[in-house]
C-alpha cells in the first residue's frame, strides 16, 4: 500500500461517484482471494465481474483499477508474461492484487453485511451439542484415571468444539435479546401474514423454551461435576498450545502457557455463568428464557394493533350504547355500581396524611365529607415546599405489614403449587369429573384452558401444547357436542362442552 494511502482513502471507493463500479471490481478480487488466486489481469476482471449496467470497455476497467491502486486498495506490478514484441514491452500492462489495507477493508465489509443480515436465532441444537461435548469431556477424564493419563489431543478437540458451539449460542442469543422487538415490527404487514407469523414464532419459542428447560439442568449437572477436575485439563491443553507459539525474548514459554491457561479458565467461567447462578445473579439461560417468554405478549400486542387498524377508528358513541345495554341488563343497583366501577375505573377514596399531627391513616371507605380537613402550610404556596420545623417525623415501622405481605405471598404460592399438583397428574380426566375448584386452582385451570383453546382452529380439533412458562403440558380432546361439564367455583359455576383433559409436567417437579 502506498505510504500516502490512509484509512480514509481505503474507504473512498464506497462513496465515490462510481461506487457500484468499484465494488464490482473489489468483489472479484475478494472472490479471487477465497480461491487462492494471487493476481488478476484487467481482462480477467472484466470477464468475471458482475456489472450492474452491462459490461464496460476495457479502458474503463483499467482506469478504475489504477484509481483503486492509488487509493491503496490494490497493488500493481508490470505484467511481462504476455510480451511478444518491443512495442508490447513498452505498453503499460499490469497485474493487480489485493493490498494489505484492501484485504482488511473487504474483511470488515463482509463482517458488516453479515451482521446486518443475520437474523436472531435461538439454537436448540447448540444446547444438545454443549451437553454432548461436556459428556465427552467427562468420559475422557474418567478414562484418564484407569489408563496412562489424559488424551490431551482429544480433550483439546472437545473443548475447542465446545467453545465454538457456545460462542455461536451466546452470539445468537444476544442478537435475539437485542433484536426481538425489531422482528415484531408488523405495522405494515397484512393481517393474514401477521397471523401466520404469530403461529410460527410461538411454535418456535415453545420449542426452544421446552428444550432450554430440559437441557439446562443436565448441562448444569455436568458443569458442577466437572468443576473440580477441569483445571488440570486446562493446564495440559495450555501447555500443548504453548508448544506452537513463538518464544519470547528470553526463550521461555512459561508465561505463554499461563496466559493460555487463564484464557481457558475465563471461557469455563463464562459457560458456568450461563447455566449456573453466580451469587445474586441469575444464570444467563434463565434471563434468555424470560426474554423469550416476554416475546409472546409483545407479539400479541402487535396483533392487537393490527386488528385495531383493521376495525378502523373507535366509535365512542357505539361503545356508550353497548355500555348502556349492559347497564339496562343489570338486575340490581349493586350490579350497576359494580359495572360503573369497572367501566369508569371508579374506586373508593384514598386519604393521604400530610399533617404531622394526624393520627392513624383513614380507611378507604371514609367519605370525603366525614374526613378531617387537610391543613396546607402557607410555606408550600410561597416557596413550593412544606418543610416542617423542628425534628423530623419518626419513621413508621412497617415490619408488621411486610410480615403480613410475606406470609400472604407465601400462602398464595403454596396454594398455587397445591393446585398445580392436583391438576397436573399426567392422567386423563373429563372436565365433568373435576369437581369443585377453589380460587387458585380455578385460576390455574383457566390459564391452561385459555392457552389450549387459543391453538384450536375448530371446536372438534384435538389440542396439545406446552404452557408459556414451559412447566406444564396440556392435551384437550373434545367429547360429544351434546356433552356438558359444570365446574363449581367460589365465584360461580363454569359450564361448557365436556373435554378429555391430560395435564402433566414437562419435567419432574423438584
Amino acid at each position: 500500500m502506498p505510504a500516502s494511502a490512509t484509512a480514509a482513502e481505503l474507504f473512498r471507493h464506497l462513496s465515490a461517484e462510481k461506487s457500484s463500479f468499484y465494488r464490482s471490481i473489489m468483489d472479484v478480487f475478494a472472490a479471487a482471494k477465497r480461491q487462492y488466486r494471487l493476481q488478476l489481469r484487467p481482462d480477467e476482471v472484466l470477464a468475471e465481474a458482475s456489472w450492474a449496467a452491462g459490461p464496460p470497455r476495457i479502458e474503463e476497467v483499467n482506469g478504475a483499477l489504477a484509481q483503486l491502486a492509488e487509493w491503496g486498495n490494490l497493488e500493481s506490478q508490470p505484467d511481462t508474461a504476455r510480451v511478444s514484441s518491443i512495442s508490447d514491452f513498452y505498453r503499460a500492462r499490469f497485474l493487480y492484487r489485493l493490498s494489505h489495507g484492501g484485504e482488511a477493508v473487504e474483511t470488515g465489509l463482509a463482517v458488516f453485511f453479515q451482521t446486518l443480515e443475520r437474523r436472531a436465532e435461538l439454537q436448540t441444537v447448540a444446547l444438545e451439542d454443549i451437553a454432548s461435548r461436556l459428556q465427552a469431556l467427562q468420559q475422557l477424564i474418567d478414562q484418564s484415571v484407569t489408563e496412562d493419563g489424559l488424551d490431551v489431543a482429544k480433550a483439546h478437540q472437545v473443548l475447542r468444539d465446545l467453545v465454538g458451539v457456545f460462542n455461536d449460542l451466546t452470539e445468537n442469543a444476544q442478537a435475539f435479546m437485542a433484536g426481538v422487538a425489531r422482528s415484531l415490527e408488523l405495522q405494515q404487514a397484512e393481517a393474514s401474514a401477521v397471523i401466520a407469523y404469530k403461529r410460527r414464532l410461538i411454535d418456535y419459542l415453545d420449542r426452544f423454551l421446552s428444550d432450554l428447560v430440559r437441557r439446562s439442568d443436565s448441562i448444569a449437572l455436568f458443569i458442577q461435576r466437572l468443576a473440580p477436575q477441569v483445571d488440570p485439563v486446562f493446564l495440559q491443553i495450555a501447555e500443548r498450545e504453548a508448544r506452537d507459539s513463538a518464544p519470547d525474548d528470553e526463550g521461555d514459554q512459561t508465561n505463554e502457557k499461563m496466559r493460555r491457561w487463564q484464557a481457558w479458565r475465563e471461557r469455563w467461567k463464562g459457560l458456568r455463568g450461563w447455566f449456573l447462578s453466580t451469587g445474586a445473579e441469575p444464570p444467563q439461560a434463565e434471563l434468555l428464557r424470560s426474554r423469550a417468554r416476554a416475546a409472546i405478549p409483545q407479539l400479541l400486542s402487535a396483533i392487537a394493533a393490527v386488528n385495531d387498524r383493521r376495525s378502523g377508528r373507535s366509535d365512542r358513541s357505539a361503545d356508550f350504547r353497548t355500555l348502556a345495554h349492559w347497564f339496562a341488563a343489570c338486575g340490581s343497583d349493586a350490579e350497576a355500581h359494580r359495572m360503573a366501577r369497572a367501566a369508569f375505573a371508579l374506586h373508593p377514596a384514598r386519604h393521604f396524611s400530610l399533617n404531622l399531627e394526624a393520627g392513624e391513616e383513614l380507611p378507604a371507605n371514609t367519605p370525603w365529607a366525614d374526613a378531617p380537613p387537610l391543613t396546607i402550610s402557607p410555606r408550600l404556596r410561597e416557596y413550593g415546599e412544606a418543610t416542617p420545623r423542628g425534628p423530623l417525623a419518626r419513621v413508621r415501622d412497617r415490619s408488621e405489614e411486610r410480615a403480613f405481605m410475606a406470609a400472604h405471598l407465601s400462602e398464595e404460592a403454596r396454594q398455587v403449587e397445591a393446585a398445580r399438583q392436583r391438576l397436573a397428574t399426567g392422567q386423563a380426566f373429563r372436565l365433568s369429573e373435576i369437581g369443585e375448584l377453589d380460587t387458585h386452582a380455578f385460576g390455574l385451570f383457566q390459564s391452561l384452558l385459555g392457552e389450549a383453546l387459543a391453538e384450536q382452529a375448530h371446536p372438534d380439533q384435538i389440542v396439545e401444547r406446552q404452557t408459556g412458562d414451559g412447566l406444564l403440558k396440556i392435551r384437550m380432546e373434545p367429547l360429544g357436542v351434546a356433552t356438558e361439564a359444570r365446574i363449581a367455583t367460589p365465584g360461580g359455576v363454569f359450564a361448557g362442552r365436556d373435554h378429555l383433559v391430560t395435564i402433566s409436567y414437562t419435567q419432574a417437579p423438584q
